[in-house]
């Protein structure tokens, strides 16, 4: 098919030419319903999964519950650096109360007879980067964080996820109160090489 016959989607075009995280702290009410966010994570789960696996999964953290654990990782931090300044702690007691829902995308990853552990890595980036999309078709805001409590191990209980797993993501997801505007790209010459074309 010639590409002057190839249909275009204006609409996914302009989303993707524009398409940018909001930092969380940037976020407010309302958030997703629990209808909206099932919804997304429909949307999100629409991945490449080679041998259908799904190897990643999601916690969804809404209500006071993004309270309670902010301030459980808020003392784990702390033990963790006894001379923290103020404005962290603060920071700290926040890491999921910036917006209204919070989701973590869990891999699954593991070895496997036919599937490399690495493609499943991916496919739960997939996810990631889908489910940022997915919040925003409905009207949302959304960032995909990590952060130092995805990566430590003592607090993986804290947060649902079990000793044989890994966090992917934390996708925050609420109501934009200011857009941030364009930020650096990089150029395609610097990024890009056609081979043998």
């Amino acid at each position: 098919m010639h590409e002057d016959d190839m249909p275009v989607n204006a609409a996914l075009k302009a989303y993707l030419e524009t398409r940018r995280s909001i930092p969380a702290f940037q976020m407010s009410e309302p958030g997703p319903s629990r209808a909206e966010i099932e919804e997304m994570l429909k949307l999100a789960s629409r991945v490449p999964d080679h041998g259908k696996l799904a190897p990643w999964r999601f916690i969804v953290y809404a209500g006071p519950e993004r309270e309670r654990i902010s301030l459980e990782l808020a003392k784990v931090a702390m033990a963790n650096k006894p001379e923290m300044a103020e404005d962290m702690i603060q920071v700290e007691k926040t890491r999921l109360t910036r917006a209204p829902v919070v989701i973590a995308v869990v891999s699954r990853a593991a070895p496997h007879v036919k599937i490399p552990e690495w493609e499943q890595v991916m496919s739960a980036g997939a996810v990631c980067l889908n489910l940022l999309m997915a919040a925003n078709a409905l009207g949302y805001a959304s960032n995909w964080l990590t952060e130092w409590f995805a990566f430590d191990r003592n607090v993986h209980p804290l947060l649902g996820v079990s000793s044989h797993e890994n966090i992917a993501g934390f996708i925050h997801i609420g109501t934009e109160k200011l857009h941030p505007g364009e930020r650096p790209r990089p150029a395609l010459a610097d990024i890009v090489t056609f081979a043998g074309a």
